[in-house]
């Protein structure tokens, strides 16, 4: 398919919906833990940038946050129509994002209004004068099911510092704390770059003393006011994986990966090292297909634009004008991306290609092409 004019409307009919359930298994670390479903059918997660507004300066902000709210922001009406249609969909859960979800004042409502229709939330509010222990009481008794803090540093200097504003750091650790008063499950986001990937065992400690759920590891995709030069070259990814996979044999709370998908290759070989008598081919032949970008992972923006991802800026429709069901299962460019026999160079070839199947945002943001191979993996494929 042509790519310059994937921002046009997909021409799509109705699906009806799967009754093949959705569970996670909690034995395992990373996205590809679930247990066997139809990614085109529903997705996992369904993410929504409620704003675009924020009052802090991120180094590598997806967003390009600004401090006020866009004024074509999806209404609080709206918003009430997209939780019915991921309520529709029986997605597991659906993340409000930004942006900073604070600066909509609608937001406990519709957090209410979610669990209403049964849909489970997830928050990542940004850590500014907003996030107060009154705000984090109100979102659980509104129905909030985890919060997600970002945390990008050991100290205040490494995270301020990617955060662009002075207190970020002390905020984040006094929402964790308001967190475990108010009951509410904390997970902790940390995206890895240049700046910070020789403190990733520090950090490991504190979330350690922090008693947090789960750490989703982002993986920078060069989009927004990320920088190629802030990536890490192949070699380092696998660094980092060797540290994210030790920590995950001694630290209570899960880890996983947000563009990192190529972990998950890493982690069936250091599972076939560990268990002699089962091959690489027998692991990949029984492990479930890996969440990727528009498989099992849909994001939409503050406009109600929908992407394969935040940090992949292909449109695929808008929810004012379509179903979300109908772009998700029957778009073009989701179809692609589903379907691992279009992906190119040594992703076309690589056996892990179901499991794990490359960064298709970094793939874009590097090439220009959602289908190229992941230039940030130096795995050579056996065939």
């Amino acid at each position: 398919m042509g790519y310059a004019s994937a921002r046009q409307t997909c021409q799509v009919a109705s699906g009806g919906p799967s009754r093949q359930d959705i569970r996670p298994n909690d034995k395992q670390t990373d996205e590809a833990s679930f247990n066997s479903r139809d990614f085109g059918v529903r997705p996992l997660l369904v993410i929504w940038e409620m704003t675009q507004a924020c009052d802090l300066k991120c180094k590598h902000c997806r967003a390009s946050a600004q401090p006020h709210r866009h004024a074509l922001e999806l209404s609080t009406a709206e918003a009430f129509n997209l939780v019915d249609q991921v309520a529709d969909m029986r997605v597991p859960m659906f993340v409000l994002t930004g942006g900073d979800p604070l600066k909509r004042p609608d937001l406990q409502a519709i957090v209410r209004y979610a669990r209403h229709r049964s849909v489970k939330t997830s928050l990542t509010p940004s850590a500014t004068p907003l996030l107060t222990r009154e705000a984090v009481f109100e979102l659980k008794e509104s129905g909030l099911m985890r919060l997600a803090l970002s945390l990008d540093g050991s100290t205040p200097r490494l995270h301020d510092g990617f955060r662009g504003v002075a207190g970020s750091w002390k905020r984040t650790l006094d929402a964790v704390e308001w967190s475990h008063e108010a009951k509410l499950p904390v997970q902790v986001n940390t995206t890895v770059t240049r700046h910070n990937f020789h403190d990733l065992d520090n950090l490991v400690e504190l979330l350690t003393s922090l008693k947090v759920v789960l750490w989703s590891v982002f993986f920078l995709v060069p989009t927004g006011r990320g920088q190629v030069s802030d990536l890490l070259s192949p070699e380092e990814h696998e660094a980092v994986f060797a540290k994210l996979y030790s920590a995950s044999k001694r630290v209570r709370f899960h880890i996983k990966t947000t563009e990192g998908q190529h972990y998950r290759r890493y982690l069936l070989q250091q599972h076939a090292e560990a268990a002699q008598s089962r091959t690489i081919a027998d692991l990949i032949a029984h492990a479930p297909s890996g969440v990727n970008d528009g498989k099992g992972f849909v994001f939409i923006s503050h406009t109600g634009e929908v992407y394969p991802s935040g940090f992949l800026p292909l449109s695929a429709g808008n929810i004012l004008r379509q179903p979300l069901a109908d772009i998700y299962r029957n778009c073009p460019l989701f179809l692609s991306l589903r379907d691992v026999s279009q992906l190119k160079g040594k992703c076309g070839r690589c056996e892990f290609r179901d499991v794990c199947g490359g960064s298709r945002a970094r793939a874009f943001a590097l090439s220009g092409d959602p289908l190229a191979e992941e230039l940030c993996c130096g795995y050579i494929p056996a065939r």
